[in-house]
């Protein structure tokens, strides 16, 4: 059965003692609170050993924000999967819309991420999304489709089914425009049928598919409570504890 899942994404913010006061703000915030999702925190790989040491590792899971696409070696400023798992995080973002925006990440530059991320037991939090351009000339669908297949339909169904995507419409991050719950209810649903084409249904059913994209406390509860959507992947709204609570809560 999926999981559902509440991922914050802190990106370039917080210096590492900001980070983990916030960190061990939203772990006491946790306390005594029954939740229907895991919540996980996606920090600074410079933050990564301290929020894991002061947050309760049963109930916070703590991610990286990117990983290499190397093993190892002379690739200054490059963090390798090995390293984020060194940690004792426990989780990866890859293919975030910044990352292949300002950094070109290529579908194959992210194949090869993927599949040093499950080498070093980490989940990877995969992610795919149209920008305005696409939306707007109704390609959503096959730049979504593509995404997928290019950097992920190479692995093993045993692998796949260790992958959680995460859907952001590119022209909804940081603009405040958010899309509508039946919008993400209708490309997460899409993404679950092109899973189940390649994987077969049980591993789609069983695949967590976040929404991200200006997700915050007064519209999560009416997008979470669609069927195919498994939570969120925060981005501002998970740097104040009050309002990723507001999302973590969110869950009828």
């Amino acid at each position: 059965m999926r999981k559902n899942i509440v991922a914050g994404n802190w990106k370039m913010n917080t210096t590492l003692q900001e980070g983990v006061a916030l960190a061990k703000e939203i772990n006491e915030a946790l306390k005594g609170v029954e939740t229907k999702c895991d919540v996980v925190l996606a920090t600074p790989f410079i933050h990564l050993v301290s929020v894991v040491e002061a947050v309760d590792a049963a109930r916070i899971g703590v991610g990286d924000e990117n990983c290499a696409d190397k093993v190892e070696g002379a690739y200054t400023g490059e963090v390798s999967a090995a390293m984020v798992a060194s940690t004792g995080a426990k989780y990866v973002i890859l293919g975030h819309s910044e990352r292949r925006a300002y950094y070109h990440e290529t579908a194959e530059i992210l194949k090869d991420k993927v599949v040093l991320a499950l080498a070093n037991g980490l989940t990877p939090i995969f992610c795919v999304g149209e920008v305005l351009e696409e939306r707007e000339a109704e390609k959503h669908f096959d730049v979504v489709a593509a995404q997928i297949k290019e950097s992920l339909f190479d692995l093993t169904a045993e692998d796949f089914a260790k992958i959680v995507i995460a859907y952001e419409p590119v022209w909804a991050i940081g603009t405040g425009k958010t899309a509508t719950a039946d919008q993400a209810q209708e490309i997460h649903a899409f993404i679950r049928q092109t899973i189940a084409e390649k994987y077969g249904n049980e591993i789609a059913e069983n695949t967590s598919i976040l929404y991200g994209g200006s997700c915050k406390p007064s519209n999560a509860g009416e997008i979470f409570a669609k069927p195919d959507v498994d939570g969120g992947l925060i981005g501002g709204a998970a740097l104040k504890a009050d309002s990723f609570m507001g999302i973590i809560t969110a869950f009828e």
